[in-house]
């Protein structure tokens, strides 16, 4: 089966791989599998605004969940290696794609038929189901990205950066593009339906991704061959031969401390805008909006001007950046903007969603590293980890911000200690740019020794 795979991967090679008919399926496939991913803040908007108006959740238990919720996505290496090794009828991507969709679908759905007073337990474990479904899309599509995206091994002067980060940048957008109609239509849809009609909605969006996904064949998307016949075993150790580079093992323990030393305050900063301030769910979803549509400028900006920048520079600038951007809600917080006549909505606006997404700015330029980095047969893998090692220090970052809540002494109906908090927030983030020192400067195209 596989062998016969690998066969018509070659005829479609020969008739024109890379060419218009499978660069157009793999835009539809990657397109589609980012475009619904960065959609998921729809479904999770509802959560919010569930959980908080029908469950009465305070924002501490608020924010465990959206961190507990992310523990499937820590397993990610496993579905990265499974991925890799494990071939479904000849291919070893799209059957995942499809596979996660199908668990989302089901989660969501599940859900929506669910009494308006289900337990917190039974809503966290549907929610962990589709976290599960949604870590193994992401795991296959960031392995395919990851393939058609490494520089070529000989070079090529006449067109340095040709190739790499191009995938990255159109995934990225396809995802920014997403964000940007899931927060809208959530910002409207809140208002207009229950949380459990916007479930629905977003289940039913999935089963159209499972139904699309089921009719691509691998072999109509000309990836670049890999050995298939490597088990398990086999790839773990390229793994960990892989990891034991300094270079790509340096550069994620950084990435992910940088996420996990900054206590996260979403959960409370939620809270305090919609009970304390009284900002609607329209104006969060506008905000929201804002800061996906920045995203999709950051990722149409990088591919054109800031490929070629070092990458250590590029993200410790965004680093500092967020910092400054706290130490602004510190103001915020503390009334100063509203002495000069600046609406709290409209700084909700302008710079609450746009902080919320430099979160992940960095993310680009560093998966673009880590692809050219990355050795050739084990970019799932090598991927996976580094997602799985971000949803760790995700998490870690939404626990250390409960004990910092806690700690400063915010509640539900008591915001004082906000301001306190956001200090230590913007310190903490300033903290990883003393080591940046980690991450490389860039990575040079091989070039073959010239013979005599």
């Amino acid at each position: 089966m596989v062998s016969s795979s690998e066969a018509v991967r070659e005829r479609v090679g020969r008739k024109g791989g890379g060419g218009n008919g499978s660069e157009g399926v793999r835009k539809l496939l990657l397109g589609l599998g980012f475009l619904v991913q960065g959609f998921r803040c729809f479904p999770w908007m509802a959560v919010n605004f569930f959980l908080k108006d029908g469950l009465k959740v305070d924002p501490s238990t608020l924010q465990i969940l959206q961190c507990s919720a992310n523990l499937p996505m820590v397993a990610k290496p496993f579905y990265g290696i499974l991925s890799d090794s494990f071939y479904i009828f000849g291919q070893h991507r799209v059957p995942y794609i499809a596979f996660g969709a199908f668990l989302q679908a089901v989660s969501w759905i599940a859900i929506f038929l669910s009494p308006s007073n289900i337990s917190f337990f039974t809503i966290t474990l549907y929610l962990l189901l589709g976290n599960l479904g949604a870590s193994v899309v992401e795991v296959a599509n960031d392995a395919m990205v990851a393939e058609l995206g490494k520089p070529p091994s000989s070079s090529s002067k006449n067109s340095p950066n040709s190739s790499s980060g191009q995938v990255q940048s159109f995934v990225w957008i396809a995802a920014s593009v997403g964000g940007v109609l899931g927060n809208l239509a959530g910002g409207i849809a809140i208002d207009r339906f229950s949380s459990q009609v916007m479930f629905l909605m977003f289940g039913i969006l999935l089963s159209i991704q499972f139904l699309v996904t089921i009719f691509i064949h691998e072999s109509s998307l000309d990836l670049p061959k890999s050995p298939s016949d490597r088990g398990i075993k086999t790839q773990l150790s390229e793994l960990l031969v892989a990891l034991r580079k300094p270079e790509i093992y340096y550069s994620i323990l950084w990435f992910a401390a940088s996420y996990a030393m900054i206590p996260a305050l979403t959960g409370t900063m939620f809270y305090y805008q919609t009970e304390h301030l009284g900002i609607e769910s329209s104006v969060l979803g506008i905000s929201k909006v804002f800061g996906q549509a920045a995203m999709l400028l950051w990722g149409i900006i990088y591919n054109k001007n800031l490929k070629s920048m070092s990458p250590r520079k590029l993200i410790s600038a965004i680093q500092a950046t967020m910092a400054v951007f706290m130490f602004s809600d510190f103001l915020f917080v503390k009334g100063v903007y509203r002495m000069f006549g600046i609406p709290d909505s409209l700084y909700v606006v302008l710079f609450s969603g746009l902080l919320e997404v430099l979160y992940f700015f960095k993310i680009l330029p560093f998966n673009v590293l880590m692809a050219q980095l990355c050795p050739p047969g084990c970019e799932g893998s090598v991927m996976a980890f580094l997602m799985s090692a971000l949803a760790m220090a995700v998490i870690i970052s939404g626990y250390l911000g409960v004990v910092l809540s806690s700690f400063v002494q915010v509640t539900a109906n008591d915001f004082s200690g906000l301001g306190h908090a956001l200090l230590i927030q913007a310190a903490c983030t300033l903290l990883p740019i003393y080591c940046s020192s980690c991450i490389p400067d860039g990575v040079k195209a091989k070039t073959k020794p010239k013979e005599g």
